[in-house]
């Protein structure tokens, strides 16, 4: 067990924890993030079936939804007594509210606009003719679009994961009706930093807040810079 009276740079042992959970968080996010985003992505530039439109407005509506609103209905969903939660509590015997996986299943959802936007905005920008030279080459369009269109995206592609990333650190309300405040489990920074100021420590809160502030910084300023355009 952590000792919570030891610290490092002002922060206590718990407070670390939680913050490399939060990275951890982050991280598997933002791979399941490319994973899903880039091919969402890509059918939602390329479609023309009617029903493209709906489910453009269904990834993005997580960027207007209040966290509250779709933590309930996220909770909802992985209760088990609801499907998806339900088929996950037969297959691992496990549920999937009040645990990381969860916690990831709802950081997905609540970050994928911050992905997918970037990422359709980055293929969007590579010039159809450079697209049609491929597949004049007889390329098929699966490697086309590995080959040629993603590479050439590169940089949104970067800009949309890095975003989805920084975006995970910050979540507050989504993760906290997932997942509640579980140490080491589902004890997520944001929650860690509300939790310390609860308790009037202003001075571990300052402290905790710098980091994540430094570190939020850095990840948009990665952003901005991935965004200044270039030319291909």
């Amino acid at each position: 067990m952590p000792d919570p009276t030891a610290t490092f740079l002002g922060l206590s042992a718990p407070l670390w924890q939680s913050l490399a959970l939060t990275l951890r968080l982050a991280a598997i996010t933002t791979l399941v993030l490319g994973v899903i985003g880039l091919p969402i992505a890509h059918w939602l530039n390329t479609t023309r079936a009617r029903v493209a439109p709906f489910l453009e407005t269904l990834v993005t509506l997580p960027i207007v939804l209040p966290p509250t609103v779709i933590g309930f209905y996220v909770l909802v969903g992985l209760s088990p007594n609801h499907a998806p939660g339900s088929w996950w509590r037969e297959l691992t015997g496990a549920p999937l509210v009040f645990s990381f996986t969860g916690l990831v299943v709802a950081s997905v959802f609540y970050s994928l606009p911050f992905a997918v936007q970037p990422f359709q905005a980055a293929l969007r920008g590579v010039p159809r003719e450079l697209l049609d030279a491929g597949t004049a080459l007889g390329a098929s369009p699966a490697r086309v679009f590995l080959r040629l269109h993603a590479p050439l995206a590169w940089r949104g592609i970067a800009a949309g994961l890095t975003l989805g990333f920084a975006h995970t650190l910050g979540e507050f309300g989504v993760v906290l009706m997932i997942g509640g405040a579980i140490p080491g489990v589902t004890k997520v920074a944001s929650i860690a930093l509300y939790d310390e100021v609860q308790r009037l420590d202003y001075a571990s809160a300052h402290a905790f807040a710098a980091v994540l502030l430094v570190l939020s910084f850095c990840l948009l300023l990665v952003v901005t810079l991935l965004q200044r355009r270039r030319p291909l």
